[in-house]
């Protein structure tokens, strides 16, 4: 049976962590800065764990990450 390709979007915009869980990026932090106050820049900075109804779908793209 061939491999499975990696989708290589989804490996740039998703990491696993230690314990398996995908970790994504916060949205909306790459343009029109100005209006948008320090404390949510500062938090869109964070990476946040992915939806567990996502978990399924972003996991098929990743077949060996």
């Amino acid at each position: 049976m061939p491999k499975i390709k990696t989708r290589k979007g989804a490996l740039k915009r998703f990491k696993r962590t230690g314990g398996g869980k995908l970790i994504r990026n916060r949205a909306s932090a790459s343009h029109i800065m100005t209006k948008k106050s320090s404390k949510r820049k500062r938090n869109l900075r964070k990476s946040t764990p992915l939806a567990k109804t996502d978990m399924k779908k972003v996991a098929r793209l990743l077949p060996y990450h």
